[in-house]
């Protein structure tokens, strides 16, 4: 009783009634809606960091013991204070209490964590150490390129959907910069209609699954095991455990091991997000034991090296190989003015599994890379921390696997594009044969315009395939229209040969003889591959339109000289 006298003579905002209808704080009881992670230059509150928490539930609750926490470590607890509802508490640190005091209700814990203005997790722990509410917010979140600055808190704009991530905060617009103990200023209807989505499955061994999903779950729900499956044979999981703070994450157990080498699927029934949704048909993923890359099981595939005023660069990966390759063990890099190795960064800080035949792009800001091209597989888009300089006429992007050995090297050219575009911003550079030398002008083509100069995430638009074997020499297509509009802009002139060894020297003739291009002059073959031509002469320039012959000879140090005629239509 003394305490609760003391506590109304320091802290007269606070409402004390009916203290034997206070409960035990439950999660979603109170939320944190309001975040001031960057209150530098102030717009018209003190300059100290905070979180608000609100009341949503209908009984009083006493936040005594509660602590505000970060992955990184823990404060010490709120002191005794009966939260009613649909009220709010400012809390932060000891030295900025009696400041923001005289704009809310305050209260201030030791060692509260600092929150960082580019994005943090944040969250509340109950007593007993049960996540009561967790936000994992970003400074995309304001919305405003100038809020973004400073001085502007994030607040939550409908208090009913708790969980929605980013499509339910956004910057404030309180002429003070925030909306300490008031309804926030951003405060409207936003339902959350969203349906959890499993996004990806990792095996950390082959009896342990970590799943991934888009949004926070019914952590309830969630612990059923019997809610997942996995395809051959391995059946359904044994147990179940979502994991705090955010509950996005649920670790399972299998009943039987998966075998390397081998892909599976997993699928999800039943489970619903924190405020009821049902998961959808976005509920199954691939799995498998992943293996480390080796050179040229990853390699580079398109490149945006030179964007416009407002993009940004990226880099497209495919997975050649047939490993599961885990993409937090990979790098990208590129070489200093020395020739040396430098700017190395990590692709990811999770466990994301890169399996055979797909692609990823890596790029500082996907937002713009999905605004500003076509992307089939926005799940394949990467948004790195930091990506090497990558020059607009020339440089270096290396791929590196976790020992350092290199993957893959490109030493691009801006000279590569099409030669018949003169302004190559915004334009990615295309892989035509990912099965062919990646430093090879010839294997790189300017991306078409029919699919917006860019193919970020999916199949390239200059991309011929290695699929059918070749018999001899074979062109790919007969018929070729170099206009750069993705449909048929260059001839693939492909061999194979029984043997190793040969020579090959390529001249294209127009229908009256007269030589048109030297493709190739005494280049050393493989035992298959395939050379590319664009339709353009000598002088890089675009070649009426006609019939053309391809005259492919070789010849072996054994003294055999073979000599081919193909033709191709230009149109």
């Amino acid at each position: 009783m003394l305490n609760i006298l003391l506590s109304s003579i320091f802290y007269p905002l606070m409402v004390i009634s009916n203290v034997d209808t206070v409960l035990p704080i439950q999660p979603y009881d109170v939320i944190i809606d309001e975040i001031m992670a960057d209150p530098s230059p102030s717009i018209g509150l003190p300059e100290y960091e905070w979180i608000e928490l609100r009341n949503v539930s209908t009984h009083m609750i006493n936040l005594n013991g509660c602590r505000i926490a970060k992955p990184t470590g823990k404060s010490g607890p709120i002191p005794n204070y009966i939260l009613q509802p649909d009220s709010s508490l400012l809390i932060c640190s000891t030295g900025g209490a009696a400041s923001l005091n005289n704009f809310a209700s305050t209260r201030s814990v030791t060692s509260f964590p600092s929150l960082s203005n580019t994005g943090d997790l944040i969250y509340l722990l109950s007593p007993q150490g049960k996540t009561i509410h967790a936000v994992e917010y970003s400074d995309n979140w304001y919305q405003n390129e100038l809020k973004k600055q400073g001085g502007w808190s994030l607040e939550m704009i409908d208090l009913n959907t708790p969980c929605l991530g980013s499509e339910n905060w956004t910057a404030s617009t309180s002429n003070i910069g925030a909306s300490p103990g008031k309804i926030n200023s951003v405060d409207a209807l936003n339902p959350d209609e969203m349906l959890p989505k499993l996004l990806r499955a990792f095996a950390i061994d082959s009896l342990h699954i970590s799943l991934k999903f888009n949004e926070p779950l019914d952590s309830i729900i969630a612990s059923n095991p019997l809610q997942y499956s996995i395809s051959d044979g391995i059946g359904r999981a044994i147990n179940a455990t979502p994991i705090p703070p955010l509950f996005s994450q649920v670790d399972i157990t299998l009943p039987n091991p998966l075998s390397k080498n081998k892909i599976y699927e997993i699928k999800v029934e039943g489970i619903k997000d924190c405020v009821g949704n049902e998961i959808g048909i976005s509920n199954s993923v691939r799995i498998g034991l992943s293996e480390q890359a080796d050179s040229f099981d990853v390699v580079v595939n398109e490149m945006l090296f030179n964007p416009k005023s407002d993009g940004v660069d990226y880099v497209e990966l495919y997975n050649r190989s047939n490993k599961i390759v885990n993409l937090k063990n990979m790098f990208v890099a590129n070489l200093n003015a020395l020739k040396e190795i430098d700017n190395i960064s990590q692709i990811t800080s999770e466990n994301i599994l890169f399996f055979p035949k797909d692609y990823f792009v890596l790029t500082e800001n996907s937002a713009v890379i999905k605004r500003g091209y076509l992307t089939k597989n926005p799940e394949g888009i990467i948004q790195v921390d930091a990506l090497p300089t990558f020059n607009d006429d020339e440089g270096n992007v290396l791929v590196l696997n976790k020992q350092g050995k290199i993957l893959d090297h490109l030493k691009y050219n801006d000279d590569w594009h099409f030669k018949l575009i003169e302004n190559t911003e915004g334009i990615s550079l295309e892989r035509i044969n990912y099965n062919q030398k990646t430093q090879d002008e010839n294997n790189w083509h300017s991306a078409s315009a029919s699919v917006g100069y860019g193919t970020p995430g999916y199949k390239n638009s200059q991309s011929i395939s290695d699929e059918n074997l070749y018999q001899e020499i074979t062109i790919q297509p007969g018929m070729i229209s170099p206009n750069n509009d993705g449909i048929d802009d260059v001839a693939a002139i492909q061999y194979a040969f029984t043997e190793p060894g040969n020579v090959a020297s390529i001249i294209i003739f127009d229908a009256s003889g007269r030589k048109t291009k030297t493709l190739q002059l005494s280049v050393i073959c493989g035992i298959k591959g395939s050379f590319n031509w664009n339709g353009l002469d000598d002088q890089n320039k675009k070649i009426p339109a006609g019939i053309y012959v391809v005259y492919f000879e070789i010849f072996n140090l054994k003294g055999v000289v073979r000599k081919f005629k193909k033709v191709v239509v230009v149109n």
